[in-house]
C-alpha cells in the first residue's frame, strides 16, 4: 500500500479520492506539457523542469485525496511545480543564479490564449527530435508532454520499469549534450519533423490499440492521451494538413472501439456490429478530414483516414467500396511503401481481384515480413479462402507462435477451433 492509499484509507472517503484522482489526471494530461515548457524556457533544464512537475503531481495525489481538490486544479500544479523547482535550484549552486527567474508566478505562461502559439509545441518537437531513438521519442512525449508516470509508460508499452527509467534518462541527457533546442522548426524542416511528431502520436494510439481489451481501460486510457495530442498540434499549427489528417485517422479508429473489443475479445473489422460504432465520433472525424482537404496538400495520414473514413460509411463489409480503397492504397504508396501498407492493401486487392491475386502480392513482401505474426495471419485468410486448409493451418499456426498479445492469440485460437489458453 503506497502512502496515498493509506491516506485515502485513513480519511475514509474512497469515493472522493477516486474522483481527485480522475480529476488530477485530466488536470496532468492538459497542463504539464505546458508546465515542462515554461519552466524549461526559464531555467533551460529540461530535467530540472520535468523532475519538479513529477514530484508536483506526487503531491498533488496526497495533498488532493485528504483536503479535497482545490479550486483551481491547474493553478494549484503550476505553483507545486515552481516552488519544487526553487527548492531543487537552492540545492544546486549551478543553478542557484537562476533563482530569480521563478520569483514571478508562471500563471500567465499558462495562460490558455487561443491567440497565442501553444508552449508545449516546441516541447514536443524537442521530444520528437530525430537525433532520439523512436522508442526514446515515444518515452519522453508520455512522460514530458502527456504526463504519464514511468510506472503507467512501462505498463503501456509492455516495457520493463528500469528499461523506461534509462529510456528516458538517456533521452534528456542527449537532449542536454547535443544541445537540441526545444523549438518549432520553420520551412521545409518543420513539415518533416511534423510526421516524426505525427508518427510518435500515431504509435501512441497504437499501443492502446494492441492493448488486450480487458486492460485496455485500466489506468489511464493511452488511446484519449493520443487522440487529445493530436488535436492540440491540430489547433497549434491549423495550416498543417497532415496534423488534422491524423485527427480524423484516430477518431475513425476511436469511433470502432468499442465494437472491435467485446468483453476484452478482438472482433475483425468484417465482423463488427456497426450499430456499436460511435457516430459522433465519426462526424468529428469527417469534419477533421474535410479540413484536411480544404488546404489542398495531401500525404499519408490524410489518406490513411481517407481509408479509414470508406470503412467507417460503408453499410456493411458486403457494402464496401473496395475499389475505392485500393485507390486509395494505390495512391498511398506514393507516400508510404512500408511493408505494412503493402500488407493492407493486399487485402483490398483480394476484394477486388481475388485471393489469388493477393496471395502473390502477399508472399512477395515474405522477406520483410516473415518475422511478423500479422503477414501469417492475412497469409492464412487468403489460403483458406482458396480452399488451401492445410496451408492455412499452419500459416495461422505459425501466427499464434509469433503473437505475445492475449486478445491476438485469443482471435487466432478461436480461429484454429482452439479452447482459449487460461
Amino acid at each position: 500500500m503506497t502512502g496515498a492509499d493509506a491516506a485515502a484509507r485513513d480519511s475514509g472517503d474512497e469515493p472522493a479520492a477516486a474522483a481527485s484522482d480522475l480529476l488530477l489526471s485530466e488536470t496532468v494530461r492538459a497542463e504539464s506539457g505546458r508546465i515542462v515548457a515554461a519552466l524549461t524556457r526559464r531555467l533551460g533544464s529540461f530535467d530540472v523542469a520535468e523532475e519538479a512537475v513529477a514530484d508536483a503531481v506526487e503531491e498533488a495525489v496526497r495533498e488532493w485525496r485528504v483536503r479535497g481538490i482545490p479550486p483551481r486544479p491547474g493553478a494549484w500544479l503550476t505553483e507545486a511545480a515552481r516552488h519544487n523547482a526553487m527548492d531543487r535550484l537552492r540545492r544546486d549552486r549551478v543553478y542557484r543564479d537562476k533563482l530569480t527567474l521563478l520569483a514571478e508566478p508562471l500563471r500567465e505562461e499558462a495562460g490558455t490564449d487561443a491567440a497565442e502559439p501553444d508552449e508545449r509545441l516546441p516541447l514536443l518537437f524537442g521530444c520528437c527530435h530525430p537525433a532520439l531513438a523512436p522508442d526514446a521519442q515515444l518515452a519522453l512525449t508520455l512522460r514530458t508532454i502527456v504526463g504519464l508516470t514511468t510506472a503507467q509508460i512501462a505498463r503501456a508499452t509492455l516495457q520493463p520499469v528500469p528499461t523506461v527509467q534509462q529510456r528516458i534518462v538517456r533521452a534528456k541527457r542527449k537532449i542536454a549534450a547535443a544541445g537540441i533546442p526545444l523549438q518549432i522548426p520553420e520551412g521545409d524542416d518543420r513539415r518533416e519533423r511534423l510526421d516524426i511528431v505525427l508518427t510518435v502520436v500515431s504509435v501512441m494510439y497504437s499501443e492502446a490499440h494492441l492493448m488486450d481489451g480487458r486492460d485496455a481501460a485500466a489506468d489511464r486510457d493511452l488511446a484519449d492521451d493520443a487522440i487529445w495530442l493530436a488535436r492540440v498540434v491540430a489547433a497549434s499549427l491549423p495550416d498543417e494538413a497532415e496534423a488534422h489528417g491524423l485527427v480524423a485517422l484516430l477518431l475513425f479508429h476511436r469511433a470502432r472501439e468499442s465494437a472491435r473489443a467485446v468483453d476484452g475479445d478482438l472482433v475483425l473489422l468484417g465482423d463488427q456490429d456497426r450499430s456499436r460504432w460511435d457516430r459522433s465520433l465519426m462526424i468529428a472525424a469527417h469534419s477533421s478530414l474535410r479540413a484536411a482537404a480544404a488546404l489542398r496538400r495531401p500525404g499519408r495520414w490524410q489518406l490513411h483516414a481517407a481509408i479509414a473514413a470508406c470503412h467507417a460509411d460503408a453499410t456493411g463489409d458486403a457494402g464496401t467500396d473496395w475499389l475505392q480503397v485500393l485507390t486509395l492504397y494505390d495512391m498511398l504508396l506514393a507516400y508510404d511503401r512500408s511493408p505494412l501498407v503493402r500488407l493492407n492493401r493486399a487485402v483490398a486487392l483480394a476484394r477486388v481481384d481475388g485471393p489469388d491475386v493477393a496471395l502473390a502480392e502477399v508472399d512477395d513482401l515474405e522477406p520483410a515480413l516473415a518475422g511478423a505474426h500479422l503477414w501469417h495471419a492475412v497469409r492464412a485468410s487468403l489460403l483458406r479462402e482458396l480452399g488451401r486448409e492445410d496451408e492455412a493451418l499452419a500459416a495461422d499456426l505459425r501466427a499464434l507462435e509469433l503473437t505475445a498479445n492475449a486478445a491476438e492469440r485469443r482471435l487466432l485460437e478461436r480461429r484454429l477451433g482452439r479452447p482459449p489458453e487460461s
